[in-house]
């Protein structure tokens, strides 16, 4: 993709008003991309938007007193796990994702179900005091072996990380992935690549870091530094036609949703229901049914998200 390509994205450009609004065709009358699932490959849980926590760029809008989301409890994670042996489907990670996952009281125990389920275990923390007030259950996990902890790290320096979650966030999520690394635990890191600085500058950052530590995280490892683009819903972004797949030499079996899904339940709904993906757990276009086998449905890429993290931005959230 050239720099003069039509799908550069424009992030500084407010978003035109008539884009993504309908969800068959684009707003120059082109027909919409849409994503056929391939196959259940990751299965997110949110565990509820609460959070220590109020970050400011959360696309969720986490914070201590935001409970749009509420918590999912053990037997509602069983009774979708029960759904994935029942109808054998191929998924091979459980994923979390909140507001802060340790947060929600039942979140020891429904690791360790997942774990013995013999699942894959992908969890995203901020590694501060909710979850160092779990240490002792962490340690006693069986088949912890299968548990990745996905810490948010958003730059190699405490000034930018600090200036998003907020002053003192940062030794504390340091001294959190020092006791990770002291315990063996499979720890990566999710971090951010600032506007105007280069992959491998924030790669080389992030390793003086983790040396500066001993924190055996490879960061020229995609898989243990994953770097998100930036997101912001209301700067400018191409829509993705049915012709882009060919265009940008994307196939529509590699974006997120076409192998994962995630369940929410929000507040005020009696059941919980399960959302396209991690990124849009608000907006009822999104909203897939209240089964496994009613989500398996295809996904029309209608929303800014599904052009700037997915599409062009080439992000995944699983592991």
């Amino acid at each position: 993709m050239t720099t003069a390509s039509p799908f550069t994205i424009a992030e500084t450009r407010p978003l035109a008003h008539d884009k993504f609004k309908n969800p068959l065709i684009t707003a120059k009358g082109e027909p919409r991309a849409t994503v056929a699932m391939t196959g259940l490959e990751t299965l997110w849980f949110n565990t509820g938007t609460l959070c220590n926590l109020a970050c400011k760029s959360c696309y969720i809008e986490s914070s201590p007193t935001n409970d749009a989301l509420v918590y999912i409890s053990l037997e509602e994670v069983r009774s979708y796990l029960d759904e994935i042996a029942d109808c054998e489907l191929p998924t091979r990670e459980i994923a979390f994702t909140g507001g802060e996952p340790f947060m929600n009281g039942d979140m020891i125990p429904i690791l360790d179900l997942c774990l013995e389920r013999g699942f894959e275990v992908l969890l995203l923390s901020n590694a501060m005091r909710p979850m160092q007030r779990f240490e002792k259950q962490l340690l006693a996990l069986t088949f912890r072996d299968k548990l990745t902890l996905r810490v948010s790290l958003d730059h190699f320096t405490q000034q930018v990380h600090e200036a998003e979650r907020g002053a003192k966030s940062w030794d504390k999520a340091i001294d959190g992935l020092i006791w990770l690394a002291s315990n063996d635990f499979r720890t990566t890191i999710a971090g951010r690549q600032l506007e105007g600085e280069s992959e491998a500058a924030a790669r080389m950052g992030y390793a003086e870091l983790f040396a500066a530590h001993d924190l055996p995280i490879v960061a020229n490892d995609p898989m243990a530094l994953v770097l998100f683009p930036e997101m912001d819903e209301k700067a400018d972004i191409a829509e993705i036609t049915t012709a882009c797949w060919g265009i940008l030499d994307v196939a529509p079996a590699s974006i997120m949703c076409a192998s994962s899904r995630m369940v929410v339940k929000r507040k005020g709904e009696t059941v919980p229901r399960v959302a396209a993906c991690t990124l849009l757990p608000y907006d009822p276009q999104f909203d897939m049914g209240a089964t496994l086998a009613e989500a398996s449905q295809s996904v029309k890429l209608n929303h800014p998200h599904c052009a700037r993290f997915c599409v062009l931005g080439g992000a995944s959230c699983s592991a």
